[in-house]
């Protein structure tokens, strides 16, 4: 079989699974938990497959990439919807980290979710969220690349919001979706001044060469406004600079979505938006300095919050801040290479600490008892380079989270729902109406 097949059949496949399921689940067809766990492992199993089989055809035949074309979703005038995919040396790792760890999310919540009411609806995401991450890897330009974007937004809300009968999950979920929202408008302003501007915003148009050798043909302060909102948009999608109080709020969700969400894909799409168009980073020092900015910045406050969370979760994702702001910072500093294996180590690593957290309680729990509650803290050697004024400030900071929500409430929330409320009393109210006694 051709690779110009098995890269689409790659996309394609949970795709599909999803759309036959969620037909059978509209007709009333029950899919029984055996036989989900069944499909589930068949089907990732199959995609590692092809992933295998498509990286061994491309050594064996000298390929750096491969590029096909699936023609256009529509064309009016001269302005056409492609639809292009691209595997390279990129692309390539990310779609075989995705299938490897959605495979083993998969067969861990088999167990984790057994006679959940939402059972079936989770494995329902679980294939649609594999479809948009793949898609957002694969896709050759940022037309195509929006699809997947958005796809993997929709099913992260709502599994954060999976346990719909709390309050708390439904409005954390909110919270994400409003973040995701506000990052997204970043993205499809850069995607209108690429077509506006350039006329392009394949891969192949703003980039030339292979990765990670290619070089820049956006040129200009034109080229620094798309990369400059591609980067806040990257920001968004993973947490960082001015969005990172929506991860820890993510975290209401299963302890598995949690892991493969994130602690591995979904927030890693932000950075793998940034190596794709690294080029474009660093033709300009404005776009650059952000993303270096942005990412330190973010690790720092996440590694203060991190030492001082009491929730095992929102610790771990705090911890993924952390590295994801290093990786941010490596991509402005021009360490692809580096950057690229820095992503897939740690989503690999995050993944399987996030399932393991129930377990690392208990053992936690277990050695601190046979301790006799005594066990050494860590970390004493980095705070006795610090003044205990120092020290104090930075505990406040990190039990205030950066004080984030207070500063979105108070400079966001709040303004807008003022203006709301005046633009309430244009609205004529509908008189009611009493009702008789009968």
């Amino acid at each position: 079989m051709p690779l110009k097949t098995l890269i689409p059949l790659l996309i394609a496949t949970p795709g599909a699974l999803f759309l036959a399921l969620s037909v059978l689940w509209l007709l009333g067809v029950g899919v029984g938990e055996r036989a989900m766990a069944r499909i589930t492992k068949l089907t990732y199993a199959f995609l590692l497959l092809l992933v295998i089989i498509i990286g061994w055809r491309m050594r064996a035949e000298g390929l750096y990439s491969v590029r096909v074309m699936l023609g256009d979703w529509f064309t009016v005038g001269h302005y056409g919807y492609p639809l292009p995919l691209l595997i390279d040396r990129l692309s390539l790792p990310l779609a075989g980290m995705t299938v490897v760890l959605a495979g083993i999310v998969g067969s861990f919540s088999i167990r984790y979710l057994h006679r959940d009411p939402g059972f079936y609806r989770f494995f329902l995401l679980l294939h649609l969220f594999t479809f948009g991450a793949l898609l957002i890897f694969i896709a050759e330009s940022l037309d195509l690349l929006i699809v997947g974007w958005e796809t993997v937004a929709i099913t992260s809300v709502l599994l954060v919001g999976f346990f719909q009968y709390r309050p708390e999950p439904v409005r954390n979920s909110l919270w994400v979706f409003a973040s995701y929202r506000v990052a997204d408008l970043f993205l499809l302003l850069a995607i209108f001044l690429a077509h506006h501007w350039f006329g392009t915003t394949s891969w192949t148009g703003m980039l030339s060469g292979e990765w990670p050798s290619c070089q820049s043909q956006l040129q200009g302060t034109q080229g620094t406004i798309v990369a400059a909102l591609l980067v806040i948009a990257a920001g968004g999608k993973s947490s960082q600079g001015p969005f990172c109080g929506w991860l820890p709020r993510a975290m209401e969700g299963p302890t598995p979505s949690s892991a493969v969400f994130y602690g591995a894909i979904s927030i890693h799409a932000g950075a793998y938006l940034l190596l794709r168009i690294e080029p474009l980073i660093h033709q300009s020092w404005v776009a650059r300095g952000l993303v270096i900015v942005i990412g330190l910045a973010t690790a720092f406050l996440g590694t203060l919050v991190h030492r001082t969370s009491a929730d095992a979760k929102a610790s771990l994702a705090y911890a993924a801040q952390t590295q994801i702001g290093l990786i941010f910072a490596e991509i402005g500093f021009g360490w692809t290479t580096f950057a690229l294996i820095h992503l897939v180590s740690h989503a690999m690593l995050r993944t399987l600490q996030f399932l393991r957290t129930p377990s690392m309680l208990r053992d936690y729990h277990r050695v601190h008892s046979a301790a006799g509650g005594k066990l050494t803290p860590t970390g004493s050697q980095y705070d006795s380079l610090l003044s205990p004024s120092v020290q104090l400030w930075l505990y406040r900071l990190a039990l205030g989270r950066g004080f984030y929500d207070a500063i979105v409430e108070r400079c966001i929330v709040a303004p807008v729902q003022a203006v709301a409320r005046w633009l309430a009393i244009f609205e004529p109210k509908a008189p009611v109406k009493k009702v008789a006694d009968r």
